[in-house]
């Protein structure tokens, strides 16, 4: 665990210095894996229509709930190292 704690915190660092911007579909997908990751599984309210960002964020991050810590990790770290 502490071996993929370690290459998460790393792949958080690399997701700032990306040589270009992923198209918002991956960055919601990146919020997400990092979110589940870091505090598990999504609670609270949907965001209403008028906001429409914190609501796609919702929606992404609900979408895997259930997954695992360790397995976001491993998923966000794999999703920043085909990005690079």
């Amino acid at each position: 665990m502490a071996k993929l704690k370690t290459a998460f915190d790393k792949a958080v660092a690399e997701s700032k210095q990306l040589p270009e911007k992923p198209d918002n579909m991956t960055l919601l997908k990146i919020y997400a894996l990092y979110k589940q990751a870091t505090e598990g599984d999504c609670e609270g309210k949907r965001p209403g229509f008028t906001d429409m960002v914190g609501r796609a964020k919702y929606d992404a991050w609900a979408a895997i709930k259930g997954k695992s810590s360790e397995a976001a990790m491993q998923e966000y770290v794999d999703l920043i190292e085909s990005l690079k």
